[in-house]
């Protein structure tokens, strides 16, 4: 079936979580991108929505190619190679809001969060505004992604995946990278596949790290002519280089490679939010927990307001061996080790107790922390728990547990981290 013969016209009623509009046809739901809430728009339906099952399926996906009825809220898209004069396979990826009104997108995301909430979290939670955090003075919500990751393909082309896809989309700019990142990754050339990271830290050079793929042998070599190839083993990796961030004042090593919000204003932002929070509920006294601790960031706001006894906990031994020496002026254990697994062994331990009334701030990666984590937390009964998200749906699914507990989010703060994506980040105070 031919592009032409996927082709349907749609009535856009909402935005889902991901980046895609809901709309129906013919009773079926499609997600669909590239729209806005009540617009019409004509979008060509994915070859599965059309092939063998498709019939079965819960759900279409499609891609939109022309606006019939546009959104008082549809700007020029402000990354012209991902605009609808594209084809759909042509579009890279990264930039899914980058159509809409800055304002709007705010309270799309504002209603995804809702929804979120509702959905998972068992409802009954007022949903905060989406609050706006200017890159720089260059101008608001555009060149603030310190971090760039670019794909090189097996016929040299470099640039971002397409969206949704990892065909490798070759791009003239990239107007959400810092203008330095935009310079280096327009500067690329003749590398091997595989993958390149652009990092911006502190000091504002940035550095080019390549990841490219393993050299497959060919077949015929000396394991024998006509036998499987195998991965050759990857050469020794380089030392890794250390970079310096800044934030609540302070300084913090990370490996060039290594978790850094990508946000120029994020971590300052998360720490105030963390602070502002936790403050009124933390004792000195109390032992204080920092759980997928990264390089010590929340350590560093739980020492400032002035807790004493901070235990980090984080899987990554090299982000560890950091936060032991960003926080060496501070009484810090930094733990190497699975949250979970810390947790589950901490849960039948004397020690404990001694976490019983003091803080928490809880960071988990996009997946979430997940019932056996949240269990084994609430058991510790600290008296509050600052849960820092990147991902709406998992942040609640983690608070519907946490209510079935007796705890409650009793106030909730939303940032605006990722202009013109569909990512956000929240901050909520649990209590019981």
């Amino acid at each position: 079936m031919t592009a032409t013969d996927r082709m349907i016209e749609l009535d856009v009623t909402g935005i889902a979580h991901g980046g895609v509009f809901v709309a129906r046809h013919e009773g079926r739901v499609v997600f669909v991108s590239d729209a806005i809430p009540g617009e019409r728009v004509r979008a060509v339906l994915d070859e599965a929505a059309t092939g063998a099952g498709a019939a079965d399926r819960r759900f279409w996906r499609a891609e939109t190619v022309e606006v019939l009825e546009a959104s008082a809220h549809r700007r020029p898209h402000i990354w012209p190679e991902a605009a609808l004069s594209r084809d759909p396979a042509e579009r890279p990826g990264g930039a899914d809001l980058g159509h809409i009104d800055i304002d709007h997108q705010r309270i799309l995301k504002g209603q995804v969060l809702a929804e979120a909430l509702d959905r998972f979290a068992g409802g009954g939670i007022d949903t905060p505004a989406v609050e706006a955090v200017p890159a720089d003075d260059e101008g608001p919500d555009l060149h603030w992604r310190t971090r760039v990751t670019l794909h090189v393909d097996g016929e040299g082309r470099i640039g971002p995946f397409a969206a949704r896809s990892h065909r490798v989309i070759p791009v003239e700019d990239h107007p959400l990278a810092r203008p330095a990142v935009a310079e280096a990754a327009r500067s690329l050339t003749g590398l091997r596949p595989g993958r390149v990271d652009l990092v911006e830290p502190a000091d504002g050079r940035v550095r080019i790290l390549e990841r490219p793929e393993p050299v497959r042998p060919a077949r015929g070599t000396a394991r024998g002519k006509g036998r499987r190839s195998r991965t050759a083993p990857r050469p020794p990796r380089a030392a890794r280089e250390v970079v310096h961030e800044r934030a609540a004042g302070r300084e913090f090593a990370v490996d060039a490679d290594g978790f850094w919000q990508v946000h120029p204003r994020a971590a300052e932002t998360l720490d105030a939010a963390v602070a502002e929070l936790l403050a009124p509920h933390l004792d000195p006294d109390a032992a204080h927990l920092d759980l997928y601790g990264g390089v010590g960031l929340f350590s560093a706001t739980l020492a400032r307001l002035g807790a004493r006894r901070i235990t980090s906990v984080e899987s990554d031994a090299r982000a560890t061996g950091h936060a032991r020496e960003n926080l060496r002026d501070e009484q810090v254990d930094a733990v190497t080790a699975r949250v979970d697994r810390y947790l589950g062994a901490l849960s039948a331990a004397e020690e404990a107790r001694m976490f019983r009334g003091g803080a928490v701030v809880l960071d988990p990666p996009r997946a979430g922390a997940g019932r056996a984590v949240v269990e084994d937390l609430v058991a510790l009964e600290p008296a509050a728990i600052a849960y820092v998200a990147c991902d709406p749906v998992a942040l609640s699914r983690d608070l519907g547990t946490f209510r079935a507990r007796g705890w409650e989010p009793s106030a909730l703060r939303a940032f605006d981290l990722f202009p013109y994506s569909h990512h956000m980040e929240t901050v909520a105070l649990l209590t019981r």
